[in-house]
């Protein structure tokens, strides 16, 4: 390294970002992760002894994914080596195995390979990597935002371990922001800040478990408060607002928080908790997302969780997502809400899920048998030369239009799909199903029959 590279090494690292300035150098300045760092725990005892194995690190961003290789870089023997997958390409990859060979050949050293974004490699690139992997030329620390079971090749997943990094809680923010504001060499102590305690509540609170954005507003604050007349540089609650102009969702709509929100939206309206339902609408809608995804969505838990005990429900859904499809936004957002509110309000029943599933069961286990008779065409010569449709009663000539008769197969006489709750409209169902089955086993009805047949 000549003289000018090293200055420019220097200049970087003075004027680089808090939160890039403040990364731990080894596992015990870390914060948070102790599910996975702590010091009874795998990735511990593997970082400590220097025997790492290909890795995988999964989470939300400013949870520590860079933090973690860096920590490693920081404590292995390894070589370690770096590219982002974002601007990376194949000549990058080359030289990076060149040089792990050459490592391995002359040195007889490991390197490390550490790709941030992982998940933006395409399928060819990550089979470049594959047989290199295998054989141990390097070893991968790959870093994604995104699900790696949907976003890495599966053969790159069988040979690494899958390290889920979770939101930094409250007081691993807190404890971050209190090291920022009196780290001397790394941090903001030179600058002689105070962090009011409202203030560090609100900046950990609003970060949502995202450190990089917590150190970032913090370090706005610093640097644009003028100091007061006792010398300091008070971080007011004020201050802390202005540096988060708007709290930044989370919300990635082809990513897992996409999914658990859509699945807290549903599970809420399945739970019948309107007051949830509707703040997870909010938070799909404030990201941006498709509002006929949302329609989509409302109309399938109407059919699926309330189906029979308010037929309305799907009515309400299915007329929401039309007319949110026809308006728009803003609007569409109230639209949406009344038929979120609805459907969560409603009476539950899966009846009409548990029906289709056993009568689906049954067709595929039990195979297509035989349709009775009377219940065939009788249209076309059918009844005259084939005998279909002979010995069927019109429900409509008996009393309550209602009379037994077989309509399931042979082999399949007796069997019940479809069982009405006794929430909602379905209990209505319910009562006149039993209602007219017990009036048709009567004599009258029996009598009635006769006639009708007659």
């Amino acid at each position: 390294m000549d003289l000018f590279e090293y200055m420019r090494e220097q200049n970087k690292q003075e004027e680089s970002p808090l939160a890039s300035r403040l990364r731990p150098t080894s596992l015990e300045e870390v914060v948070g992760q102790e599910h996975i760092i702590g010091k009874d725990k795998l990735l511990y005892r593997a970082v400590q002894a220097d025997k790492l194995r290909s890795v995988l690190f999964y989470g939300p961003p400013g949870t520590g994914k860079t933090t973690l290789a860096k920590v490693i870089a920081n404590t292995t023997s390894a070589d370690f080596m770096q590219i982002n997958a974002a601007s990376a390409g194949k000549k990058d990859m080359e030289a990076v195995v060149q040089r792990a060979k050459d490592n391995a050949g002359m040195y007889q050293r490991k390197t490390i390979l550490f790709i941030d974004e992982i998940h933006r490699f395409n399928k060819g690139q990550q089979d470049y990597l594959l047989p290199f992997v295998e054989d141990g030329t390097v070893i991968l620390i790959g870093a994604t935002t995104e699900n790696p079971y949907f976003e890495v090749n599966g053969a790159l997943l069988s040979r690494s371990v899958i390290f889920e990094l979770r939101p930094l809680t409250r007081e691993n923010i807190r404890t971050l922001l209190r090291r920022a504001v009196t780290e001397e060499e790394k941090g903001l102590g030179a600058y002689r800040a105070e962090l009011a305690p409202e203030a560090l509540d609100f900046l950990a609170e609003l970060s949502g478990g995202d450190a990089r954005m917590a150190l970032n507003a913090l370090e706005l604050g610093v640097l644009t408060t003028p100091r007061s007349e006792d010398g300091i540089i008070h971080i007011t609650l004020e201050v802390a607002q202005e540096c988060i102009q708007k709290r930044a969702v989370r919300y990635d709509k082809t990513g897992d928080n996409h999914y658990d929100t859509v699945s807290a939206f549903i599970k809420s309206m399945r739970g019948s908790d309107p007051d949830a339902a509707v703040y997870y609408l909010a938070r799909m809608l404030y990201a941006g997302e498709d509002i006929k995804f949302i329609a989509r969505r409302i109309m399938i838990c109407a059919a699926e969780d309330v189906s029979n005990a308010d037929p309305m429900a799907l009515v309400v859904a299915v007329s929401a997502a039309q007319a949110a499809e026809r308006i728009g936004m803003p609007e569409s957002q109230i639209i949406l809400a009344q038929a979120a509110s609805y459907v969560a309000s409603a009476p539950k029943s899966n009846s009409a899920v548990q029906a289709i599933s056993a009568a689906m069961e049954t067709v595929q286990n039990e195979g297509v048998t035989g349709i009775p008779p009377h219940l065939q065409d009788a249209h076309y010569g059918g009844a005259g030369k084939l005998g279909r449709g002979v010995g069927y009663q019109y429900a409509h000539d008996f009393p309550n239009h209602y009379v037994k008769q077989q309509y399931l197969p042979d082999e399949l006489v007796g069997r019940v799909f479809y069982q009405p709750s006794e929430n909602g409209y379905e209990k209505v169902i319910k009562e006149h199903l039993d209602k007219i089955r017990r009036e048709a086993d009567s004599p009258a009805a029996a009598s009635a029959g006769t006639e009708g047949e007659a």
